[in-house]
C-alpha cells in the first residue's frame, strides 16, 4: 500500500473537469441489494488534507461513516450560504485549498463469496470520490447524492482482507451544480455496502403497475464474465401469483438483429383482477419476486419489490392520480440532522414521513436532490406524492451553466441516474430537472432522455415553468412557479389559457414565525379549477447543535441534548455565521415548519386544519353539515368526539358518529346538545381521531378539529359607572399592585425574520418605533375616573394616545384609542402593554389556542377554554422575534399557584400575548442561550396586529392584515382574583 494516490485518477483531475462524471462507476439500476450486503459502517482511519494531490501523511485518526468531517472534530466547519457559492472562482473551477478527506479501513471479504462478482456500494460523498483498493485505482464518481458501484471482484479474494480507501474531494466543478440552500458539508453521507451476485445477474428490473390491474415486468440480464450462457430464463409472483412470460416479445426478440449476447431482456405480465390500487391515502402494495434460472433451474439472482398499481397523467390542467384531480399538500425536505448533517437513519425518516402525515400532508418534493433510498420505501407504505428532483442547481452562475456544453453530460447524468434508481416506487408522480439553475439546452437534453425512458410520468422544472406557464414547448408539463403571489395564480386560472396544472414548487415560506395567509391560500386553491395545491418550504429548521463555550459542533455525542424545540444549557441551534465564517447567509437557513429536533412549529397546527379530511363544511339551526374532503377514503378510519365551548366556561362532550360518506359527499347532522338560552357565545367543536391503529398513528391521534360557531357574543356594556378609586402616577401611568410596569401604547414587535427581511422591521427603525417619546398631553381626574391624553413622538410622526381609566365593580376598565398619522401605515401593532409582578405562572383563556396564531395564521386554533404555564407560551424561534402570540382572545386571567392573580376581559376577541420576554429584549439577541426570562410576564393586548407573512422569501401578508392609519379603538377591564 502506498501513500501517495495512484497517477492514474490524480492524472484526470476530475475535481475541475466536468466532462469527468465517472470513471470505472456501474450503471446505476432498481435493483435493490442492501438486505444482502455487508455493511461497512463504523469508524475508518481518517485524515483530512489541504488539497487532492497531498500525500496522505502518518497522522491518522478516526471518521464515523456515514457522516460529514464537517461535524466530527475537524477544522473544516460548515459554512452556510443559500445562492453564493463559498469561493470566489468560476465554474469549473475551484480553489487550490481543497478540504479532502481520506477513509481507509481494512475489509474481511466473506470466503463464500468464492466464484461471485463482488460489488462496493458507496452511498453518497460530497462532492468528488475516488476509490482505490490494496492501491490499485478503481474508480472516480460524483453526483453527491446518489450512491456509486464498483465492480471489486478483479481486485479483492474471497477468504483475505483487502484495504478500501475512499478519498472525498469537497470542491469541484461538481459543486457549481450543487449550490443548493443548505450547509456546505463534506463526507461520506449515506451507507458504504459490500455485496455479491452470481456472475450471471439482473442488471435491471422496471415494474409498471397500472390501475387497472395490468403488470409489466421488464428485466435486463447480464453475466460478469461477458457472454451470456444459454436457456437462461427469469420467472416471477406478485403475492403467490405466478407471472407469465411475454411470449410476444421473446418473439420479437428472437427476430432481432440487434439482440446483443452480453445483455439479455425478458418481460413477464400479469393481470390482477379487482386490484387494490396505491394512492396517498390508501398506500396498498403487492410483493413482487423476480427470479434469475440458469438454463438447469437453480436461481442465479432475484430482485424483490414493493409494487403500488398506479396511473399518473395530466388531463387538461390536471395532474390525475388514478384518474382523479387530487390537491398536493406538499413539503419540500432535505435529508437532515442536527448532530449528523445530511446522514439520517432509516428511524430519522420514518418519524419524518410520520410527523407529517399526522400533520395533513400528503406529498413531498425531494428538494433539492434525490433523498436516501429508504426515504421512497417510506413514501410507498405510508402514502406520499414524491416529486423526484435531481442533483441539479447552479444558482450562483445558473445562466452560464443551464447552456454550457461542458455541463451536458453532468445534467443528463444525473436526471437519467435518479430515474434508474428511483423508477419502481409508486409514491414517484413526478420527476424534476432540479432545481434553480436557469433554463436552457442542458435541461431540454435531461428532459429528453426521462420523456424517452419513462413516459408514464409527467416531468417538471420551474426554471422551464417560469418562461411561461402555459407554454407547452418548454421542458416542463406542469406549470411549477415559486412564490407566485396568490392573485397572479387565480388571474391565471382564470384567464381561459391555463394549459397545465399549477402546483407552486415553492409557495409559503417557513422562516421564522412566518406561514401568514395559508389558509387563504388553501381556500383559494380549493374554490378554483387549474389550482391544484404545492409546496412548502420547507420541513425543517437546519439548526446544528452547537457547544456554546467552544462553538464546536456538538456532533454524534449531542444526543439527548435538546427537547421541545429548545437546545439544553450550555448548547445553542447555529445557524449561518455561527462557526466562525464571515461569508454566510445566516438565519436564512432556519426556514422549516419543525424544529431542528422535528419538534412542530404552530404553523403544523394550521396545515393540520387546512387538510382536514373531514369538515363542518356548514351549520343549520337544526344542526350541521358535515363533508368528507378526501379524495379516495371514506371515513370509516376516523372517529369523533363532540365538544361545546359556551363563554360562561361551561364544556360539553359527547360522542360523534360519523356518518358514511365517500369523497366528496355531505351529510346533515343534527346537534348533539341542546343549546342552552343563556350562555353567550357557544362553539361546537368535532374532534376527530383515529379509529383504529395506522401505520403512521396510533388509535385515538387526533387528525383534525374543525370547528363551527352557534351562537355569537352579545354586544358589551356600554355604560361605564364609576364606584372606585383610579391611582395614577403623577404622568398619568396607572399604579396597581399586580403591575410593575403600567399599561401604555405599543406599535411595535421584535421584527420577525419576514419583518427583517421584507423590509419592514427597517422602516419602522427608521419611524422610530422601537421606543418612541411618551409626551402628556393632560391627565383629567374625576370622582373614580382618569382619563390620560398622551402623544407618542416618532421620527416618522406622533400617534395620539387617549387613555380612560374607570374604577368600576372591584375592578377597572380601560378604554383605550390611538390616532396613526397616514405617515405612519403599515405598523407592526396598536395596542397596549403591561408587566405583571412574579408568580404569575399561569395562563388561562377563553378564546383561539392552544397553540400560538395570528390574525393571518389562525384556522389552525380552534375557540375554546385554554390553559398552559406561562414559559410554555412563548415559541422558540431559532432567532428570537416576535412570539407566542394568541389570536382571538376574549378573557384571559393570570394565576399564581394559591389561584391570586389578575383577570382581563376584552370588549372583542383581541390578538393578546403573555411571555417573559421584552420586545426589545427579543430583539437585541441572535440566539435563545442570550436571552434572560423576566420574573413578571409581559402582556401585551392589540387592537390591531399586523398579519406575518412570507416575505422573507416569497409575498407578504394580504392587504386585510395591515394595520390601517386612522383611529383605532379598543377597551379592557382588570379585576384582582
Amino acid at each position: 500500500m502506498t501513500d501517495a494516490l495512484p497517477d492514474p485518477l490524480i492524472a484526470l483531475r476530475p475535481w475541475q473537469a466536468p466532462e469527468v462524471t465517472s470513471w470505472g462507476r456501474l450503471p446505476m439500476n432498481a435493483v435493490d441489494r442492501r438486505s444482502e450486503a455487508v455493511p461497512l459502517d463504523g469508524d475508518w482511519r481518517f485524515q483530512l488534507l489541504p488539497a487532492p494531490d497531498a500525500p496522505p501523511g502518518e497522522d491518522w485518526s478516526s471518521s464515523y461513516v456515514p457522516g460529514v468531517w464537517t461535524l466530527q472534530g475537524t477544522d473544516d466547519l460548515p459554512q452556510y450560504l443559500n445562492i453564493r457559492m463559498p469561493f470566489a472562482e468560476f465554474p469549473p473551477d475551484v480553489p487550490a485549498a481543497n478540504p479532502t478527506g481520506v477513509y481507509e479501513r481494512v475489509v474481511d471479504v466473506p470466503a463464500e463469496w468464492a466464484g461471485l462478482r463482488i460489488v462496493l456500494q458507496v452511498g453518497a460523498a460530497e462532492s468528488v470520490l475516488l476509490v482505490h483498493v490494496d492501491g490499485r485505482p478503481v474508480g472516480i464518481s460524483k453526483d453527491a447524492h446518489l450512491a456509486a458501484e464498483f465492480d471489486l471482484t478483479d481486485l479483492v479474494r474471497p477468504g483475505e482482507r483487502a484495504t478500501v480507501r475512499l478519498t472525498v474531494v469537497k470542491w469541484s466543478d461538481a459543486s457549481h451544480i450543487e449550490d443548493q440552500d443548505q450547509w456546505w458539508h463534506g463526507g461520506i453521507t449515506r451507507p458504504v455496502l459490500l455485496y455479491a451476485t452470481d456472475p450471471l445477474h439482473l442488471a435491471d428490473v422496471t415494474v409498471r403497475a397500472r390501475r387497472d390491474g395490468d403488470l409489466l415486468v421488464e428485466c435486463r440480464v447480464r453475466d460478469a464474465g461477458g457472454a451470456l450462457p444459454g436457456g437462461w430464463y427469469v420467472s416471477g409472483e406478485l403475492d403467490g401469483r405466478l407471472l407469465t412470460q411475454d411470449a410476444e416479445f421473446d418473439r420479437a426478440n428472437a427476430e432481432d438483429e440487434r439482440v446483443s449476447d452480453f445483455l439479455g431482456e425478458a418481460r413477464l405480465r400479469a393481470a390482477v383482477p379487482e386490484v387494490r390500487t396505491w394512492n396517498a391515502e390508501t398506500p396498498e402494495l403487492y410483493g413482487l419476486t423476480v427470479r434469475l434460472h440458469r438454463a438447469d433451474g437453480t436461481v442465479a439472482d432475484t430482485s424483490r419489490h414493493r409494487v403500488g398499481f398506479r396511473d399518473v397523467e395530466i388531463v387538461g390542467r390536471d395532474l390525475l392520480v388514478n384518474g382523479e384531480r387530487v390537491f398536493i399538500r406538499g413539503v419540500n425536505r432535505h435529508d437532515f440532522h442536527p448532530l449528523t448533517g445530511r446522514t439520517v437513519s432509516y428511524d430519522d425518516m420514518r418519524a419524518d414521513l410520520v410527523l407529517l402525515k399526522r400533520f395533513g400532508f400528503n406529498a413531498i418534493r425531494t428538494a433539492h436532490y434525490p433523498n436516501d433510498p429508504a426515504l421512497y420505501d417510506l413514501a410507498d407504505e405510508l402514502g406520499f406524492y414524491v416529486v423526484d428532483e435531481a442533483d441539479i442547481e447552479s444558482h450562483d452562475h445558473a445562466h452560464e451553466i443551464a447552456d454550457d456544453p461542458r455541463y451536458l453530460a453532468a445534467f443528463v447524468d444525473r436526471v437519467a441516474r435518479m430515474v434508474l434508481r428511483d423508477k419502481n416506487h409508486p409514491s414517484v408522480i413526478v420527476w424534476s430537472l432540479g432545481n434553480e439553475s436557469d433554463y436552457g439546452a442542458n435541461h431540454d437534453a435531461a428532459a429528453g432522455w426521462v420523456r424517452r425512458h419513462d413516459p408514464t410520468r409527467p416531468v417538471q422544472y420551474e426554471g422551464a415553468a417560469k418562461r411561461g406557464w402555459a407554454d407547452p414547448d418548454l421542458a416542463s408539463d406542469i406549470a411549477c412557479p415559486m412564490y407566485a403571489p396568490l392573485e397572479e395564480c387565480l388571474t391565471h386560472a382564470l384567464s381561459g389559457t391555463q394549459t397545465k396544472p399549477l402546483i407552486q414548487c415553492e409557495y409559503s415560506h417557513a422562516m421564522g414565525n412566518s406561514n401568514g395567509t395559508l389558509a387563504d391560500h388553501w381556500a383559494a386553491i380549493e374554490a378554483t379549477p387549474g389550482l391544484q395545491g404545492g409546496f412548502i418550504w420547507e420541513f425543517w429548521d437546519h439548526g446544528i447543535l452547537q457547544r456554546v463555550n467552544d462553538g464546536r459542533p456538538a456532533g454524534r455525542g449531542g444526543a439527548g441534548l435538546y427537547d421541545n424545540g429548545v437546545a439544553a444549557p450550555g448548547h445553542r441551534w447555529a445557524y449561518g455565521g455561527d462557526f466562525g465564517e464571515t461569508d454566510h447567509d445566516g438565519a436564512f437557513i432556519a426556514d422549516g415548519v419543525v424544529f431542528p429536533d422535528r419538534t412542530p412549529k404552530p404553523v403544523m397546527f394550521e396545515h393540520r386544519e387546512i387538510a382536514a379530511p373531514v369538515r363542518i363544511d356548514c351549520f343549520r339551526h337544526e344542526g350541521v353539515v358535515l363533508g368528507n374532503h378526501q379524495h379516495f377514503r371514506g371515513l370509516d378510519w376516523l372517529s369523533g368526539e363532540w365538544e361545546l365551548s359556551l363563554a360562561d366556561g361551561t364544556t360539553l362532550t359527547a360522542p360523534a358518529e360519523l356518518p358514511g360518506l365517500r369523497p366528496g359527499e355531505t351529510a346533515a347532522v343534527p346537534l348533539p346538545f341542546e343549546l342552552p338560552a343563556e350562555g353567550g357565545e357557544a362553539w361546537l367543536t368535532l374532534r376527530v381521531t383515529t379509529a383504529g391503529d395506522e401505520p403512521w398513528a396510533p388509535r385515538g391521534t387526533v387528525v383534525c378539529l374543525p370547528q363551527v360557531r352557534l351562537r355569537a357574543a352579545p354586544p358589551p356594556p356600554h355604560t361605564r359607572v364609576p364606584d372606585g378609586v383610579v391611582e395614577v402616577d403623577e404622568e398619568g401611568l396607572l399604579v396597581h399592585p399586580l403591575l410593575t410596569a403600567a399599561p401604555v401604547l405599543s406599535l411595535w414587535r421584535a421584527p420577525t425574520d419576514n419583518d427583517e427581511l421584507g423590509g419592514m422591521a427597517a422602516r419602522w427603525r427608521d419611524w422610530g418605533l422601537e421606543a418612541p417619546t411618551r409626551e402628556v398631553v393632560s391627565v383629567r381626574r374625576d370622582p373614580g375616573r382618569v382619563t390620560v391624553v398622551s402623544d407618542y413622538v416618532c421620527a416618522g410622526g406622533t400617534v395620539r394616545h387617549e387613555q380612560v381609566l374607570t374604577a368600576v365593580d372591584g375592578g377597572l376598565i380601560v378604554d383605550e384609542s390611538a390616532e396613526l398619522p397616514e405617515a405612519l401605515h403599515d405598523v407592526a401593532r396598536v395596542g397596549t402593554v403591561f408587566e405583571t409582578v412574579p408568580g404569575l405562572n399561569l395562563l388561562e383563556w377563553f378564546g383561539q389556542g392552544p397553540w400560538e396564531s395570528y390574525p393571518d395564521r389562525a384556522a389552525g386554533a380552534p375557540v375554546g377554554h385554554h390553559s398552559l404555564p406561562v414559559d410554555e407560551l412563548f415559541t422558540p424561534y431559532l432567532r428570537p422575534q416576535e412570539s407566542g402570540g394568541r389570536h382571538g382572545v376574549r378573557r384571559f386571567t393570570l394565576s399564581a399557584p394559591d389561584a391570586t392573580g389578575l383577570a382581563v376581559r376584552l370588549d372583542r376577541p383581541r390578538q393578546v400575548s403573555v411571555t417573559r420576554h421584552r420586545a426589545a429584549g427579543l430583539a437585541a439577541v441572535a440566539h435563545h442561550d442570550e436571552l434572560v426570562p423576566r420574573a413578571g410576564c409581559v402582556v401585551h393586548i392589540d387592537a390591531a396586529h399586523r398579519g406575518l407573512g412570507t416575505a422573507s422569501c416569497g409575498p407578504d401578508t394580504f392587504a386585510s392584515y395591515l394595520v390601517a392609519t386612522g383611529v383605532h379603538r379598543w377597551s379592557w377591564s382588570l379585576r384582582v382574583l
